[in-house]
């Protein structure tokens, strides 16, 4: 063989052997994921969101969550760890720096904020700006990835954590911490329940794959559930005779399911980040073939594609609205806050909030 060819040679095997054998951080489970549809009924093609437009939030990016205060003001999350005020003029400005990635926000009944942040843990926020960690790890396990939060009307907080494993600020971000989970599938995620009165913290929901959103009825008798790497909407009974199990309502959604924020009327909106990947379905039952993309190049793995895609549904499951933008002028959208006049559009990128007018549906 001459020498040309003997180093082409080497350089392949040193190629296949990097695919084949270089440690990653994942280790991927074998599932069946449930074959994609696409946008069909009820999540047919729409266009209701092409109205939407932008409240810049300026230099900064990723307004993920948004909350309406007791003081009527807007309160959102950012990745620069800002957390921003907007007031009814869409005025904004910075109202306390939380530090890490401030995630899920709600507004607790005694007007403080709650946060879930993905790299330091539960978060309340007074109206002075102060900051308190309400709870940083669970079981004596630090809290790697604190994600969404929901609060009930006794005071209980309910918040998730996407992984165990994959920790948001370890894999250098949520989106990069996301990835590394979803495509793993290793059932790391759990759901947490922080007493009023206690101050106890323990977890009623785990095994599930990133999860996401979490909201409670208004009747207060469960929680619905984002499980984001399964594509489903889980419903955790908290009373009644079915206390403490959980089930599906909702199933192969076309796309990942991110936030879930309490509506209007009793309905559950829901942001879905990302259509579904061909090939991360394709790879599903193939967990060796999951380490060996994960080898490549982080352009050639499985990413977030981008459109804009609402929904709300019931607590059944039942789809109500089904929104989209085809030309996902705001992408990657996490969520929505109701109120009675305005749908407000959270999303994973970008620096703008956006509003839609109730009259333009």
């Amino acid at each position: 063989m001459s020498k040309p060819l003997a180093i082409i040679a080497s350089l392949l095997a040193a190629a296949i052997l990097y695919l084949l054998l270089w440690p990653v951080p994942i280790d991927p489970v074998a599932w069946d994921a449930p074959q994609d549809h696409g946008l069909v009924d009820p999540f047919g093609p729409d266009d209701r969101l092409s109205a939407a437009r932008p409240i810049s939030i300026g230099n900064h990016e990723g307004p993920e969550d948004v909350t309406l205060g007791l003081d009527a003001r807007l309160y959102a999350t950012s990745k620069s760890g800002a957390l921003l005020q907007i007031d009814s003029d869409g005025r904004v400005q910075t109202f306390a720096q939380v530090g890490g990635r401030p995630l899920g926000i709600e507004t607790h009944p005694d007007g403080s904020l709650i946060v879930a942040n993905a790299y330091l843990g539960l978060q309340r926020i007074r109206d002075d700006g102060s900051v308190e960690v309400l709870v940083d790890e669970v079981n004596g396990q630090r809290l790697v990835y604190a994600d969404d939060v929901a609060i009930a009307a006794d005071g209980t907080i309910f918040f998730s954590e996407a992984s165990t494993k994959h920790g948001a600020e370890a894999s250098a971000g949520t989106y990069e911490g996301s990835l590394l989970d979803i495509m793993e599938h290793g059932g790391h995620g759990r759901i947490i329940a922080l007493h009023p009165d206690t101050g106890d913290a323990r977890v009623i929901l785990d095994g599930l794959n990133f999860a996401n959103g979490v909201a409670v009825s208004d009747d207060q008798r469960f929680l619905l559930i984002a499980e984001t790497g399964s594509y489903r909407i889980l419903r955790y009974w908290l009373d009644g005779p079915e206390a403490g199990r959980s089930e599906v309502v909702l199933d192969n959604l076309p796309g990942f399911p991110d936030n879930i924020n309490n509506g209007l009327n009793g309905r559950f909106w829901i942001g879905l980040v990302s259509p579904r990947s061909k090939a991360l379905d394709s790879l599903s039952a193939r967990p060796f073939l999951r380490k060996v993309v994960q080898r490549l190049p982080a352009a050639l793995r499985p990413k977030v594609a981008p459109s804009s895609h609402v929904i709300a549904i019931t607590g059944e499951g039942e789809v109500l609205m089904n929104l989209q933008d085809p030309a996902a002028r705001f992408s990657s959208l996490t969520g929505v806050l109701e109120t009675r006049d305005s749908l407000y559009l959270t999303s994973l990128f970008g620096h703008a909030l956006a509003i839609l007018d109730k009259d333009d549906l």
